[in-house]
């Protein structure tokens, strides 16, 4: 079989990216491979579902660029395929004098990056969200929720429908590269040729390059965002989403409340490290991704730079009393019987050699192949500006 285009990896980013190199060239031939039976199966089915404004970017970042331009391409692309969303708003809550000095950086950044905001009391806090405590907060009002795996059954079927091949329920086992292209093999037996390869593997990412002949400097190391379900009887605790005010010293947000767009809330994640990439149930443990992240150096440094905020997430995670102090920080009036139903995203850290973790975009070429290593959040949102710099990439390098 031959492809102009083969796109590795069916969750948000690989659809879009294969959506756009569609619209720019009607009559291309492309084909998209994912191992699961569906698509969205991972990164993009376990998140929030949250479409961000952005406010927590720096000024003129990337990151804040492509999700400003992400919520608004989502929310149409939403419209037009009668997808459901709601723009329920965003409070960013100050629970202690710290917070509230933490939240001028915020407002100066919504400012630059002109991101509308309000600025809210604690009495107007307790009068709009009576469940709530703070010292004030900010109200987001652009933010909105939505089911990121109905965006992805959208572009799939628009892809299909225009003429691109889909392969599910494939696992590549081999890439090679030549003057002329890339040779994939897979699990069934294919052989498939591509004048061009675009890997958007998420937790594989590392080993698909690696399988191409590539040499990652990077590791994914995994880390569990675990979360509980409020009962019904809470679903309508809260009208907004409640986000903290993050703390710089920390490498990931903390634990918030999110209303879901099927209705009920849920209170998480914690970022607490996994011992399976894709083992999405509590004590999951695969010994060859186990085996593979004590072998990386990068990995001993990062857990020593982070090794008390880790340690605090392992007790959280193991006792669900410590985890319910965190959620009280917003909402006192959560109990224990309250934390539900446990689920749990996985999150692909991609981690550098000295320890670092990469918090920007991570990419891996060759002439025939372009490997997005790192998408880093909110890569769902931005999915869609994502997909256009990466056909932007491919073709400037065409040239």
């Amino acid at each position: 079989m031959w492809f102009q285009y083969c796109v590795v990896g069916g969750g948000i980013i690989g659809l879009a990216t294969a959506s756009e190199l569609l619209a720019r060239d009607a009559t291309a031939r492309i084909l998209v491979i994912e191992k699961e039976a569906g698509f969205g199966e991972h990164q993009t089915g376990h998140n929030s579902g949250v479409i961000h404004a952005g406010i927590y970017y720096a000024p003129g970042s990337l990151k804040a660029k492509l999700c400003r331009e992400g919520a608004k391409e989502t929310k149409a692309f939403a419209r037009d395929n009668n997808i459901p969303f709601e723009v329920c708003g965003k409070l960013l809550v100050g629970t202690s004098p710290v917070e509230m000095e933490r939240m001028e950086a915020l407002k100066h950044r919504a400012l630059e990056n002109g991101i509308g905001f309000e600025e809210v009391s604690a009495a107007r806090l307790h009068e709009i969200e009576p469940n709530i405590a703070g010292l004030g907060a900010l109200l987001v009002p652009s933010t909105g929720i939505i089911n990121y795996k109905l965006i992805c059954d959208a572009l799939a079927e628009g892809l299909k429908a225009n003429g691109a091949k889909l392969m599910t329920g494939t696992r590549v086992k081999g890439i090679s590269e030549d003057d002329n292209g890339v040779v994939v093999t897979t699990d069934r037996g294919e052989t498939i040729r591509a004048e061009q390869l675009v890997a958007c593997a998420g937790l594989q990412s590392d080993r698909l390059a690696r399988l191409a002949g590539l040499n990652p400097t990077h590791q994914i190391v995994p880390f569990r965002g675990e979360y509980y379900t409020l009962p019904d009887a809470k679903s309508t605790i809260v009208k907004h989403l409640i986000y903290p005010i993050p703390d710089p010293d920390l490498p990931f947000l903390g634990i918030h409340l999110t209303r879901m767009i099927d209705g009920p809330v849920t209170v998480g994640p914690n970022a607490v490290l996994g011992f399976h990439r894709e083992g999405y149930k509590k004590g999951s443990i695969d010994l060859a991704d186990v085996t593979q992240m004590l072998a990386f150096g990068g990995f001993w440094k990062m857990a020593r730079k982070n090794l008390t905020s880790g340690i605090d997430e392992f007790r959280n995670s193991i006792f669900r009393r410590g985890y319910l102090d965190q959620c009280r920080k917003y909402c006192p009036s959560l109990e224990l019987s309250d934390l539900g139903q446990p689920g749990a995203g996985i999150r692909a850290q991609a981690v550098l050699a000295d320890g670092t973790l990469v918090h920007d975009f991570l990419f891996l070429d060759s002439p025939r192949q372009l490997h997005v290593c790192n998408a880093p959040s909110p890569a769902a949102t931005s999915a869609m500006p994502i997909a256009k710099m990466i056909v932007d990439r491919i073709e400037e390098r065409s040239q």
